[in-house]
């Protein structure tokens, strides 16, 4: 397709860390209204060092809505 490979490494690591985010578990609490996330989560470390985000900021915000 012409793309240069810098551009697919950062391609093929965007799309890994979709993969992890699809393998989270999260645990429901209190009538489905809450969840949460295991800080121990190895998928959740894999996408946070993919994408090089906090890793107690993304456990956060993928449980609450604002």
């Amino acid at each position: 397709l012409g793309v240069k490979e810098s551009h697919q490494m950062t391609i093929f690591r965007i799309i890994a860390a979709i993969l992890h985010l699809g393998n989270l578990e999260f645990q429901g609490e209190r009538d489905g209204e809450t969840c949460s996330v295991s800080s121990e989560d190895e998928h959740l470390s894999h996408f946070c060092s993919l994408l090089g985000v906090e890793h107690s900021q993304m456990q956060h915000w993928l449980c609450h809505r604002k």
